[in-house]
């Protein structure tokens, strides 16, 4: 019996190599990601500032939108503070209890700040309810005035987020924030001009209402898309993977376990048992597979278990 052709090619690989930048080209993400935390803590520095303004404000014009976003800012302060403690956290090399390193925490982080936002929007709908049944006094003057100096600092760090790095889900977790934020100061201004003109305090809380029901529907995507990774779900296109390998890699034949998962946004990783042509060369093979996932799915780690199918002339005892 030639058992030689059945051999058993496993790879000799070690996970941290494709998501760590320590193979596959990935030289660029220590800048990025240098980038990503100090804008993030420049943008956690001028909110947790503005926070005590803002909360001052809110307290001496008694408008709850103002406290709204006062609230919806401290929130801010601690999901940046977080972020940028994830960013800084992700920074250690890879070891051999964490193999994949810690950028991981970004996403855990990503998605307690889905929850905090949910948080913060339930409160504004319960504290708004009650404003609306009982309104209050409200002094639109000094209300107007920190809305605008609220919305002119939010739109600062909105621009600074917005320079960093978009597929990053701690970053869009942070930008969405600011973005509700921002909402909420835009809320604040109209409430306080329709206070001014009209004397109609109960625009206060539905503006506050609306803004809260944006936020709701931001922090599912965030939670949404979070939870999927730490879950290590597959990507969206995980299923046209093994078509497009079957189709493009020569001598490739029957795939009989593909396992695909996601370890961060951007860092995905497979494994693939699969049999080859008895003539094809198995390391050819590995590698035009790994060219393959990376050109087409930028995905960097590949862990292959190739088996060479019998020779046609190969007799069975």
């Amino acid at each position: 019996m030639a058992g030689h052709a059945h051999s058993h090619h496993g790879d000799a690989h070690h996970p941290n190599e494709g998501c760590n930048g320590h193979g596959h080209g990935h030289t660029h993400a220590p800048k990025v990601t240098e980038q990503n935390r100090k804008r993030v803590g420049l943008a956690a520095v001028l909110t947790g500032l503005f926070m005590i303004a803002e909360v001052a404000g809110g307290l001496i014009s008694g408008s709850l939108a103002l406290l709204a976003d006062a609230a919806h800012m401290m929130t801010d302060f601690a999901a940046l503070a977080m972020a940028w403690a994830a960013f800084q956290i992700a920074r250690k090399p890879a070891n051999s209890r964490f193999p994949y390193g810690y950028d991981r925490v970004s996403i855990l982080v990503a998605f307690i700040n889905g929850l905090t936002l949910f948080a913060v929007a339930i409160w504004i709908v319960w504290e708004a309810f009650h404003r609306f049944l009982s309104p209050g006094n409200i002094l639109a003057g000094p209300m107007l005035y920190v809305a605008i100096a609220g919305l002119m600092v939010n739109l600062i760090v909105f621009k600074i987020l917005m320079g960093a790095d978009q597929e990053n889900l701690n970053i869009r977790g942070a930008v969405l924030h600011v973005l509700g934020d921002l909402l909420g100061s835009v809320a604040a201004i109209a409430a306080a001009v329709i206070i001014l003109m009209t004397g109609w305090v109960v625009a206060d809380p539905i503006l506050s209402v609306l803004v809260a029901l944006l936020i709701l529907r931001s922090a599912w995507g965030l939670i949404k898309a979070s939870a999927h990774i730490l879950l290590q779900g597959a990507p969206d296109n995980s299923e046209q993977i093994e078509t497009d390998l079957s189709s493009n890699i020569r001598g490739l034949h029957e795939v009989s376990r593909l396992r695909i998962w996601s370890m961060t946004n951007d860092c995905v990783v497979v494994t693939m048992s699969a049999t080859v042509d008895s003539d094809s060369s198995i390391e050819d093979i590995k590698h035009a597979i790994r060219n393959r996932l990376s050109e087409q799915f930028n995905i960097q780690d590949a862990t292959l278990d190739l088996t060479k199918r019998p020779s046609s002339n190969q007799t069975v005892p």
